[in-house]
């Protein structure tokens, strides 16, 4: 039988796919729709990360950074910030959602409207980590 982990248990539950799944990416993202309940990132080698949702002491926190970000982002007008449901793709394949993030505005131009709606559509050249 098959438990789910809960809150005090340790998170992410690694899920290894490949060989015998690769997903494509509307697979995960279709996979990621089917389980909105958790949230889900993909390594470079195609594992599945899933992880519980944040408790209020991370949630809060990370309200502030995304708030913060998004008032700078709105002054500065130079790219448009992002909460922590974005889906990013790394160049390495993986697929990840920081807490927050920000894009250079041009860079959207190329990619972003045509299919604004899916998350995982913008490939980031770098990230830095906030503490």
């Amino acid at each position: 039988m098959t438990s789910v982990p809960t809150y005090g248990q340790s998170l992410p539950l690694v899920l290894h796919t490949r060989p015998a799944i690769d997903l494509s990416p509307e697979q995960f993202y279709e996979f990621c729709l089917i389980n909105r309940e958790w949230r889900i990132e993909r390594t470079a080698e195609g594992d599945l990360r899933i992880m519980a949702p944040a408790g209020g002491g991370t949630g809060s926190r990370n309200a502030i950074i995304t708030s913060m970000l998004t008032t700078w982002a709105l002054q500065d007008r130079t790219g448009v910030a992002f909460g922590s449901s974005t889906g990013f793709t790394l160049p390495n394949g993986a697929t990840r959602s920081p807490d927050a993030a920000w894009v250079q505005r041009a860079r959207l131009e190329r990619c972003w409207w045509r299919r604004a709606a899916r998350p995982h559509t913008f490939t980031m050249d770098s990230q830095r980590a906030v503490r």
